[in-house]
Order: C-alpha cells, then structure tokens, then sequence
C-alpha cells in the first residue's frame, strides 16, 4: 500500500481513485435543493388536500342551505389551521430555498436563479446564448420561470384582486361550469310516494382575457453597462405596470380583449334565489353622500353563512372610502375599523379584512364604493403560463426596444359570493 495514497488500497492496479468531488455528490448543494424543493411539493400537496377538505364541508352545507354543524365545525377549523400552519412551514422553506441559492462559493450551474438569470442578461443584450425559457411559436421567446416569478409576486403584492380570487392557469380556450340553481330535494315515509326533484341548471363562463404588455426601449449603452441591474428594470418598468394594469381591469375592466371586472357586472336590490344569472346584489343606502355603520353590518349579513368563512373573504374599496370608515364608530364609541398589529397583514372591519384598490369608485351618488365578499369563490383568474419577451434592435438605432406580454383573464364565476353597498340615487 502505497504510503501517499493509502485510500488506494484494495483498488486493482492503475486505477485512479474516485474524485472527492464524485463522491461527495449525492450530498452536494444541488442534491440539497432538490431534497429542499421535494418536501417544499409535499407541504404544498399536503396544503392541498386540507383546503379540499375544508371547502368540502363548506359546499356540503351550502348545498343543504345551512350552517356547519356543532360535528362539522371543529372539523373545519382543524382543517384551517393545518392550512395555516402548512403556509407558515412552505414560508420557511422559501426563505431557505433563497438563503441556499445566494449562498456565498455557489457555483453559477449550481443556482438556477442565478443561472436564469445570466441567460435573461444575455438575451436582453443580444449575445448568442441559448435562452432555458425556449422560443414562443408566436415569436419571441418565453422568458425563463425565475424572471417571470419576480413579476408574479409583483402582481401579487401590487394588484390586490389577485391575492384573494381563485387563479388557474390555463389555454386560451378555459370554459368553467358553474352551478347556477341547485337539485332540489324533499322529505317522505317509508312508504310515501318519491315524486321527481328539480336538477341542477349549469351555466358556462369563459372568462374574457387579453394581452397585457409592456413596451420600453433601452439604449444599447446601458445594456452594455455591467451595472445594470436587471431586476430593478423588470420591477419599474415591466411588473409595476403590468399591476397596475391588471389591477385596474379586475376592479372595472369591461372584457373587451381585457378581464371582466366585478364592478362591471349589472346589480339589483333582489336576493340570490330570486336573481337573474350573472347579476350581482346590492344593499342600497339611504343617503346619496353617507352610510351608516348599520348598513356596513347588513351588507356583511347579505352574504349567506357559508361564504362567509374560509379564504378570501373581505372587504374592497379605495383609500378615500377607507379613510371614511376608519373614523366611524359604534353606538358604544368604538371604532369599526381595527388596524393590523402584524406586518404585512390587512386591516379589518368588523372581523373582516379589507384590501384598498384605488380604482374601486369614490362615495358618489349611484355609485358602488363598496364590496364585500368571497372572493375565491366569487372571482376567477385565468393566467395563460409564462410572459413572452419580443427584442427589437433594428427599428432606432442605438436603442433596443422590448415587448414583453402575457395573456390574462377574469369574470365573476359566482353571483351570489359578491355584494356591493350601492349609494342611493341624488
């Protein structure tokens, strides 16, 4: 046994040993992440299975008119707060996904972030490197899944509608079935007469959609620029507007090659059994300029029990209409409006949270400055997948123009899951 290479023993003559790196492999930063990503799909499955589960008994007592049984109950909460504690533990597993992909000695193969990110500089610039995000059959080229993230939080944390509703991703082509009058039923002996009962009447929705983009040149000088920060170019000049956008089109967009907004939709004073499909209800006010904190309480009781729990219920109006409310109080002199004692997390207005999107209407006569609530059940978000980049050096010289896109849509799936306090007539 040689004294240099003692690890050689055993092996057969001029035969190399097996490099520490290879054998180190298995236990490697990638086979960390992959291990890492693994439980993250296992905690979302997981995650998963407990909302089903939840809304499960939510729809059975919707289905029977009714609220969750004494039985049901304490089921259903178990089933929330396994929701909540499984966010909390795919949380952590984000921040350390993050902390291990900005690890410091991380090779650029081993950070696909990194590494997406290196491919999206090089195409923005015009060298010949082969982008992962592959070239859309429509021209263009469909931007990797670690860029188009940084655009989808953004949308997350700038167009509030999205936070809420339910979001699918889908062909152009998505068609939903909504349940628009339920089966009846009836009671008898056991000898009684079984007459036939009513059956469901469906109704289809196609979400109208359309192309948000945005158009912004670069000169070729600061593109050559190593200081360029790339991230902050996708920030100001691609995700906030495409928020903004998108933000406005949930609220009133009027499903012209954009969503259906929910205020869009017509409205009557009339209940959810007597209502016309694709029609939504208001409480009308007795003042054309105010509302009283009584009719705050009776819009939140125009929603059925059922819609009233689970995610996604709350409030939606401006920061005018908000900085209303919060100056309101109730016969004892307590303020209606509760203030967030955590960051990041909605006020509340009698036990509700509200979310502020600016392109909700003023208090006005006529108008709907107020909305209230199940907005996973009551509003729909069809993304097409990806965002596409179209560069264009060629049209001005010295400056590379880009097209970025991406197909989105929106429309009301359930009626009777949105209420609107309307201001009555001048």
């Amino acid at each position: 046994m040689s004294a240099r290479h003692p690890h050689r023993a055993g092996l057969p003559a001029g035969l190399p040993p097996k490099p520490a790196a290879m054998a180190r492999e298995s236990h490697g930063p990638r086979a960390k992440m992959e291990f890492h990503m693994s439980k993250k799909r296992e905690l979302m499955e997981k995650r998963a299975a407990a909302l089903d589960a939840a809304e499960a008994l939510l729809n059975a007592a919707e289905a029977e008119k009714r609220d969750l049984s004494e039985a049901e109950r304490p089921d259903y909460e178990a089933r929330m707060a396994e929701v909540g504690a499984l966010d909390r533990r795919i949380e952590l597993a984000e921040r350390r996904d993050e902390q291990h992909r900005r690890g410091e000695g991380r090779a650029l193969g081993d950070d696909p972030e990194a590494a997406a990110k290196a491919e999206f500089r090089a195409m923005l610039r015009g060298e010949a490197r082969a982008m992962s995000g592959t070239v859309d059959p429509n021209g263009g080229y469909t931007i990797p899944e670690q860029i188009d993230r940084v655009i989808a939080n953004q949308l997350l944390d700038v167009s509030p509608i999205r936070r809420w509703a339910s979001v699918v991703t889908a062909g152009a082509d998505y068609k939903k079935l909504v349940n628009v009058r339920g089966a009846t039923s009836g009671w008898t002996g056991e000898n009684g007469v079984r007459g036939l009962t009513a059956t469901s009447t469906l109704r289809q929705i196609v979400p109208p959609s359309g192309e948000l983009f945005a158009y912004t040149p670069l000169t070729n000088w600061l593109l050559q620029d190593s200081a360029f920060d790339m991230e902050a170019f996708i920030r100001s000049d691609i995700a906030d507007e495409f928020a903004l956008q998108e933000g406005a089109a949930h609220v009133a967009g009027d499903g012209i090659d954009k969503p259906l907004g929910f205020t869009a939709y017509p409205t009557v004073a009339t209940a959810d059994a007597t209502r016309p499909a694709g029609t939504l209800q208001h409480l009308l006010t007795d003042n054309a300029s105010l509302f009283s904190a009584d009719e705050l309480v009776d819009l939140v009781y125009k929603l059925r029990p059922s819609y009233r729990q689970g995610a996604g219920v709350g409030w939606i109006m401006n920061s005018m209409t908000a900085s209303v409310i919060r100056k309101m109080k109730d016969d004892y002199g307590r303020f209606l409006w509760t203030d967030s004692l955590t960051m990041g997390q909605p006020s509340q207005l009698l036990g509700y949270p509200v979310l502020e999107a600016e392109d909700m209407p003023d208090i006005d006569a006529g108008a709907l400055p107020i909305a209230f609530g199940n907005w996973r059940r009551g509003y729909l978000i069809t993304d097409r997948v990806g965002t596409t980049m179209i560069r264009d050096n060629i049209t001005e010289p010295g400056v590379t123009k880009f097209y970025f896109a991406k197909r989105t849509g929106g429309a009301v799936v359930d009626g009777n899951a949105i209420k609107f306090l309307k201001m009555a007539a001048a």
